[in-house]
């Protein structure tokens, strides 16, 4: 390696994948998909090679999720950096290589943790289990950090495997464009300059799949590392991890889910007296969730009280967990125009929380005006998703998603777990249409008739639970008095 008196070589990348990674011209690369395929050391690859070409103009950022997550990669850095005379800062957590180049290591608990990168200039940045953030935002914060004023060639490396709350927006972005990988893509953008000029920029990314198979040295070295592997997750995830694959994740929350069952299509049409409603998850910031279901009575070809959620309108700009920002007059508007070709709506049920009042109308109260009324949803969360799993694990399932709700269909098979509360969804993640979901559910739970005998339950201290038809007559007068007062 450049800078010592005998050059030596502590470091080679096996021919495939790796090599691939080090050798890539390309601005922003996804190496990922099986675990055990050779990802970290290829980063290390990377770094050694890049910090060698370019000496003391080599700026790196090493990032994972969490700081315990960093201790076993800082050894593995550190084992090569002690044979090529680099030097270990803990404090500042900075391993400078002889040469000059510079390596500092960071996590991003809280996605909001990068906006203490901006203005620092990084020629690399490496972004650990990629798959462990939920949103893309604090990676493409870093992003803007990668420049070079000597000309050094920038860029982002970063790996994964299929799973984690980052699943869904890492698979979009790199793997789904062209899953066997290889294929570059190019977003361009006219950027003007201080003089009223305009250029074209392009930025490229990436994805090398990478696969147990293609690091043959783990095996030769660990062949009982698949056997180990086997003992921490499901068949399905672990067959996943094993051969990089991004659609058969199981461990996730809604594990029932499947789509040769739960999802149709076609053209459908509903008879005159099924129930037809509406369900609401309201996001300005963040996106907001509608809804529309129709009540099986048993016929057409669905069983009796089964869901059906035929539409749905998804308020997002096309970016991960990014909402419209629109007002929740236009809101109501855009959902009646959305009705116009359907029969009657009987109810619609919605996010408690748009019934707050904050020194104003309420959101609940501004849609009223518009003529868009709303039931206050249950929200309790973990008997909702108990409901759901429970409507679509049944034989034959009892609730169905239309193949245009694209993005139910696109986030609730890959919801996770909370690692606090395993009975809980993580809330990090893009759960807006889950929620809605759970809304709809709620204001219809499934029951069953218990065929075993149970001890006697004495009614008379029972809540009273209204029905649906008292529920909508309660919210006419609210409606009726909300009218009057704005």
């Amino acid at each position: 390696m450049v800078g010592l008196p005998n050059p030596q070589v502590v470091w080679s990348p096996q021919p495939g994948p790796q090599t691939d990674l080090v050798t890539c011209p390309v601005f922003e690369v996804f190496f990922g998909g099986a675990r055990g395929g050779g990802k970290t050391e290829g980063s290390i690859g990377d770094w050694l090679s890049h910090s060698s070409q370019y000496g003391e103009l080599a700026a790196g950022l090493f990032v994972r999720r969490k700081l315990t997550q960093l201790t076993d990669i800082i050894k593995r850095f550190k084992r090569y950096g002690n044979k090529l005379g680099a030097k270990w800062h803990d404090q500042k957590k900075e391993l400078t290589m002889s040469n000059g180049a510079v390596l500092k290591f960071a996590y991003l608990e809280r996605d909001d943790d990068a906006e203490e990168y901006q203005g620092h200039e990084y020629t690399r940045v490496y972004v650990e289990e990629v798959t462990n953030f939920p949103y893309p935002d604090p990676i493409m914060k870093l992003k803007g950090t990668l420049r070079s004023a000597a000309g050094v060639h920038c860029g982002m490396r970063m790996t994964g495997n299929p799973g984690g709350p980052g699943h869904q927006w890492v698979k979009e972005r790199y793997v789904k464009p062209h899953p066997a990988g290889y294929k570059v893509i190019t977003e361009k953008e006219e950027i003007e300059l201080p003089d009223g000029t305009t250029i074209l920029a392009e930025i490229d990314r990436v994805f090398i799949p990478s696969r147990l198979r293609d690091n043959p040295k783990l095996l030769q070295n660990d062949p009982t590392y698949i056997m180990r592997l086997r003992d921490t997750g499901s068949a399905q995830l672990v067959k996943a991890w094993l051969e990089g694959n991004w659609d058969g994740v199981d461990g996730t929350f809604f594990s029932e889910f499947s789509e040769l069952r739960h999802v149709i299509g076609g053209k459908l049409s509903f008879p005159d007296h099924w129930t037809i409603f509406r369900a609401l998850d309201w996001g300005s910031h963040a996106p907001f969730s509608v809804g529309w279901y129709a009540v099986s009575d048993g016929t057409q070809g669905f069983p009796h009280g089964a869901l059906i959620k035929f539409r749905e309108w998804y308020g997002w700009n096309g970016k991960a967990n990014k909402g419209l920002k629109m007002s929740a007059a236009l809101v109501a508007q855009g959902i009646l125009t959305r009705e116009r070709d359907l029969p009657k709506i009987s109810y619609g049920v919605a996010d408690p929380s748009i019934f707050a009042n904050n020194g104003g109308p309420s959101i609940a109260e501004m849609m009223i005006v518009e003529g868009c009324s709303w039931l206050r949803g249950d929200n309790a969360r973990q008997p909702g998703w108990e409901q759901l799993r429970r409507r679509l694990s049944l034989e034959p399932p009892l609730i169905y998603f239309h193949e245009s709700c694209e993005h139910t269909i696109r986030t609730l098979p890959y919801l996770q777990h909370d690692e606090k509360n395993p009975e809980d969804l993580d809330t990090d993640a893009e759960d807006h249409a889950a929620d809605e979901t759970r809304y709809a559910i709620m204001s219809r739970p499934s029951v069953t008739e218990e065929k075993k005998t149970v001890n006697v339950f004495d009614f008379s201290k029972a809540r009273a639970f209204p029905t649906i038809t008292e529920l909508m007559q309660r919210q006419k007068a609210r409606d009726q008095a909300n009218r009057a007062r704005y």
